[in-house]
This record gives structure tokens, C-alpha cells and sequence, in this order.
């Protein structure tokens, strides 16, 4: 509750618009995968939010258990917390929206007190694609500026910002104004800071690619770590990836990959060679990974969202820091586990 999307989404939107909520404890997999399936059949949901970190953990157990259900009550799909890959979005819209239901793919923050990027379904339908979250909504007056604090081209990288005031920004941090101040408005003066990576395409769209400061610098080159892992998520075997990186004495930070793999994939070293060639193939060379390192669950906060700095920080052998928002603690310990048995081979 303590995020935007708990008490706002779950909460006080609904209720605000005398909308029946469905709330449930525990796991989406437990006892069963079906669980969310089970849910959706036996109330009739008729909107289903939810991350694209649990939609990629479906992915790996197939759609065999889907198949078991009626969805046939769903007429919108949600997504939110972290941006989502064109293959989650596609498998998501063909197998629970069953190509019907669109996929309102939302970006906000919990300081801007509600969504700013999304698709308008029923308001103002326009085409959606797979990925991106669209278009500001009306009122909001984003941009994508690059490191000079120039507009960025149309389909270049850069950094995403807020140029006019909007109901519910936030006002403040408590009992630290200069934090507040420092953190938001400092990098642009005059726009709101989001912190985020973005780009926008050759129509306009604007397209998520993860937090600013999961960027990458190889040999030179900046590459977004999110930008990294749609191309790993892409390759047929692969799940869930995570990117994280370890400093390197020639191009100053090299490319460390965590992966999960679908169900009946055995890892081999072939496989990691296989899935090296393919990120060259489709982002360059420099994308070239100098470690991939196959997981059974990558660490994830209660919200869905995964921790890279704990992965970065068992890469390069630092403090894991504080871990209190971790949903599963044993994540951390196998990955660890792993990776130091790697180092030993």
C-alpha cells in the first residue's frame, strides 16, 4: 500500500467510482499458476491490472493451464511498474486479452500521483504498439531532452521530463526541501526530472527504457539496460533477463546477464554462447554480454520490480544493501550461489 499504485489504483480509484475490487493474499503461483486464472473465472473480472514481471513468469509455464479457463468477462488489460517488451505485451493480448482486449500500458510514479503516459481506449482510440505506452494524456506536456538539455530527436535516446505543472505532482519531500529540490527540479531547470529513460519513435510514441541510472557506459556507448533485456527476452529460450554490469578496465563497465529460462530448457554453455550471438545480431557488437549467468528467479521487490542493484552488486562482489522491500530472500542467496560457483570454474 505503501506505492500508487495500492492505495490510488486498488483503493480509492475504484471506490471513487463505485467499482467492485477483487483483493486476494499470497502468491499469483500458489497453490497453483491457475491462481489468477481461477480469480478471473470465478468473479467475473472485467479488468485485470498487473506488471510485466508476473506476465514474463507466466510466459515460462506455457499456455497448456490456460486453456482450462473462461475469460471471456475480460475487456481490458492493464500494465504497469517497469516498461514491457514487445514479446510480453504480444503473448499478454493473445492469450488472456485472446486479441480483444486492449492493453493500457501506463507510465507514472508514485510522485506524480497518478498515470501520465497511456493509451485512451474507448476516449480516443488510437493504434496501439507493442511496448509502448503511447502518448501523454491530456494536460501533460512531456518531453525526451538529451544530456544538454535539448530536445532529443525522434528515435534517439534520452531523458524524460515533464515541462508543466499537473494535478497531483508532488510539493515536496517531507522535512527536506533541498532533497526535494535537488532530486526534481535540478538536472532541467524548470522541468520535472523523472528520472527515466525514454524515446520517442518516427510517430510520436513514446517508449519506456528503464530508469536513467541503469544505463550502461561501454566502451563508450550508452546502453539502456532495458534496451539490453527486450533483446535477450526475444531469444525463443529465454524467459526473464536482468542486466547488470561489473567495471572493466578497458571499457569501463562490461555487461554481466542474469537469465531465467523457460520450462524444458536445459542451460548449457552453448546456449550462452547462442544468446551472446544473438544480442550482437540484434543491437551491435558493444552489446556483446562478458557473462551469462542462468537463474531459476531473479530478486524482486513485493511490487513485481527487479532489483539490479542487487544483481550488480553480487557481480561486483559490494554490499547488498538494504533488502527489506525483497519479496523472496532465497532468490538473492541461489544467485549468489551461482555466480560464486561460476567464479570457482
Amino acid at each position: 500500500m505503501g506505492w500508487v499504485t495500492g492505495h490510488s489504483s486498488i483503493v480509492y480509484g475504484p471506490l471513487s467510482h463505485a467499482a467492485a475490487i477483487v483483493l486476494y493474499e499470497g502468491a499469483p503461483d500458489y497453490p497453483t499458476v491457475e491462481r489468477w486464472w481461477d480469480i478471473i473465472e470465478k468473479y467475473g473480472v472485467s479488468i485485470f491490472y498487473t506488471s510485466p514481471t508476473a506476465i514474463r513468469m507466466f510466459m515460462r509455464h506455457g499456455e497448456d493451464h490456460l486453456l482450462k479457463h473462461d475469460f471471456s468477462s475480460l475487456e481490458l488489460l492493464g500494465s504497469v511498474g517497469e516498461p514491457i517488451n514487445p514479446e510480453a505485451w504480444q503473448w499478454y493480448y493473445k492469450n488472456i486479452g485472446q486479441e480483444r482486449c486492449p492493453i493500457v500500458d501506463t507510465w507514472w510514479q508514485t510522485e506524480t500521483g497518478g498515470t501520465m503516459l497511456s493509451p485512451t481506449p474507448g476516449i480516443e482510440p488510437i493504434p496501439l504498439k507493442p511496448g509502448s505506452a503511447t502518448f501523454p494524456l491530456p494536460g501533460i506536456d512531456a518531453a525526451i531532452l538529451d544530456t544538454d538539455g535539448n530536445e532529443a530527436p525522434l528515435g534517439t535516446t534520452g531523458y524524460l521530463i515533464i515541462r508543466k505543472p499537473w494535478p497531483g505532482m508532488l510539493l515536496d519531500v517531507y522535512g527536506d526541501p533541498q532533497r526535494y529540490k535537488d532530486s526534481y527540479w535540478s538536472r532541467f531547470p524548470g522541468a520535472y526530472y523523472t528520472g527515466d529513460f525514454a524515446m520517442r519513435d518516427e510517430d510520436g510514441y513514446f517508449w519506456l527504457l528503464g530508469r536513467a541510472d541503469e544505463v550502461l557506459k561501454v566502451a563508450g556507448h550508452r546502453i539502456g539496460t532495458a534496451e539490453l533485456e527486450d533483446a535477450v527476452v526475444d531469444h525463443p529460450a529465454v524467459t526473464e533477463a536482468a542486466v547488470a554490469s561489473k567495471p572493466d578496465e578497458v571499457k569501463g563497465e562490461a555487461i554481466v546477464l542474469f537469465v531465467t529460462l523457460k520450462q524444458g530448457i536445459t542451460p548449457s554453455e552453448g546456449l550462452k554462447k547462442e544468446i551472446g550471438t544473438h544480442l550482437r545480431e540484434v543491437i551491435g557488437p558493444i552489446a556483446t554480454p562478458d557473462e551469462v549467468n542462468f537463474v531459476d528467479a531473479l530478486p524482486k521487490t513485493r511490487s513485481g520490480k527487479i532489483m539490479r542493484r542487487v544483481l550488480k552488486a553480487v557481480a561486483t562482489g559490494q554490499s547488498l544493501g538494504d533488502l527489506t522491500t525483497l519479496e523472496n530472500e532465497a532468490s538473492v542467496e541461489e544467485i549468489k550461489k551461482a555466480y560464486e560457483g561460476l567464479k570457482q570454474e
